[in-house]
């Protein structure tokens, strides 16, 4: 089995936990092969032990049967980045704070190989969403997709914009707001709910439409079909507005027209039985727990 490793580098904390993690693997004879950066700072604290080294274009392929990462959901969201179109199933061990997509605590680490090893998870296939737009190239080169949400907002105003919006190429309507998120099912435990969106399942075929600070306070989130072409043009006081793929981000004209679709290939998120996504909703937001029960 090959395992790719990969952690965010200002979390030097996650390096005893990532141990017991090594050990583990080193009993089921793994090839483990970690993030180069991250693989520094683990040298830098003292580990000697010897690993390959993979990069955000070389060392993966779609032979690796596991890509573990060390962090909270921002990490797996840049962990996307490596992974791609590659097919490899990718699990998050939580060393953040809230974490819906980095089901396993820290302390847990163990079992990820364990329970791994003996089957007890299922493969959950997540949709992306993709950015199409004149200038794409230039803000976002081949990096074009978001696991979470394709987000519009405001730029250096407190002023809100406007962003027009047609479904298939039908006119929507035009948003009065602080921005508008396009998440999917995997994002909409992230940005879009803290804006008011709703908790969708994850393998639900769906996308949904959560305006940020609407003006218009009628204007509430829209679930959609996922195979629905979104065209979005952004119109404001300023002349640039900001335009965010999960964690990265970029300035964009006004005015110029925005394509938003579901992305042509999927990420594998392994699910462990023992860490189903409705074990983690009644976990994560406390669903349930009330004084009365």
């Amino acid at each position: 089995m090959k395992v790719a490793i990969y952690g965010q580098t200002y979390q030097d904390t996650a390096l005893d936990y990532l141990e017991a993690l090594l050990q583990e693997l080193e009993k089921e004879r793994a090839q483990v092969f970690m993030e180069a950066e991250f693989y520094a700072m683990y040298l830098a604290k003292g580990y000697k032990t010897s690993y390959a080294t993979f990069t955000l274009h070389t060392g993966l392929d779609s032979s690796f049967g596991m890509f573990i990462s060390f962090g909270g959901d921002g990490t797996i969201l840049r962990a996307t980045t490596f992974v791609r179109d590659l097919g490899i199933p990718i699990v998050g061990v939580n060393t953040g704070r809230l974490g819906f997509l980095s089901t396993f605590n820290k302390e847990d680490v163990r079992r990820v190989v364990l329970e791994f090893v003996k089957g007890h998870y299922t493969i959950v296939e997540r949709s992306l969403v993709q950015l199409n737009t004149a200038s794409l190239e230039a803000q976002f080169g081949e990096l074009n997709f978001a696991l979470n949400e394709i987000a519009v907002s405001r730029k250096d105003t407190t002023s809100m914009i406007t962003v027009a919006t047609y479904l298939n190429g039908e006119y929507l309507t035009s948003y009065w707001a602080d921005g508008l998120i396009v998440s999917t099912p995997t994002g909409s435990t992230g940005y879009s709910l803290s804006c008011g969106g709703p908790v969708v399942v994850p393998t639900a075929k769906s996308l949904v439409l959560t305006p940020i600070a609407p003006h218009n306070l009628n204007a509430r989130p829209l679930v959609i079909s996922d195979d629905t072409l979104i065209r979005l043009v952004v119109s404001g006081r300023e002349e640039n507005h900001l335009v965010s793929l999960d964690s990265r981000i970029a300035s964009f004209e006004n005015g110029q027209e925005i394509s938003i679709k579901k992305a042509p290939f999927t990420i594998k998120m392994i699910e462990y039985t023992s860490e189903s996504f409705l074990k983690t909703l009644r976990n994560k937001l406390l669903w349930g727990e009330d004084r009365r029960n």
